[in-house]
C-alpha cells in the first residue's frame, strides 16, 4: 500500500487508536517516523516505541499514554506541512503550542526536533506538526 503522505498517516493512526483507547498502534516503519516516535517519547506524549521485524519491511509499535481517567494524553495532532504545501518557518518564527504546553515538530538540517531546541539553537526548518 503507497501513501502520499506517511507523516500524515502516522498522525492519523495515532489520533484513531488513541480515541478508540487503544493501547499500541502499529505503523509500517520508515527512519523519519521512527524519529517522530523518538521526539514523541521524550516530550512524554507516548510511553515508547519498538521496531519490531514482520518478515518484510518492518514494523513501528507505539505504546499510548493516557490520564488517570482513561483519556488519551495526546489531545491534538495537527499535520502543519504537507507535500503539495511545505510551511517553512525561519529561527525567529518557530511557534510556540498552547504557550509551551505542545510541541511542534520540525524537520531542521540537524535532524528532527522540537519547538524548543530549534529556538534555542536558533535553526528553522520545515513545520511538520503540532501536537499536544
Amino acid at each position: 500500500m503507497s501513501f502520499n503522505d506517511p507523516i500524515a498517516d502516522l498522525l492519523t493512526r495515532i489520533r484513531n487508536a488513541g480515541r478508540a483507547g487503544h493501547r499500541r498502534v502499529d505503523i509500517p516503519v520508515s527512519k523519519l517516523k521512527i524519529e517522530v516516535a523518538r521526539v514523541l517519547v521524550e516530550n512524554h506524549f507516548i510511553y515508547e516505541y519498538k521496531v519490531l521485524d514482520d518478515g518484510m519491511h518492518g514494523v513501528l509499535r507505539l505504546y499510548l499514554k493516557y490520564t488517570q481517567e482513561g483519556r488519551p494524553v495526546i489531545r491534538a495532532l495537527q499535520r502543519e506541512s504537507s507535500p503539495g504545501l511545505r510551511q517553512y518557518v525561519g529561527a525567529d518564527d518557530v511557534p510556540k503550542v498552547r504557550s509551551g504546553m505542545g510541541i511542534a515538530i520540525l524537520s531542521t538540517s540537524k535532524g528532527l526536533m522540537t519547538d524548543r531546541e530549534a529556538r534555542a539553537a536558533r535553526i528553522g526548518g520545515e513545520l511538520l506538526a503540532t501536537v499536544y
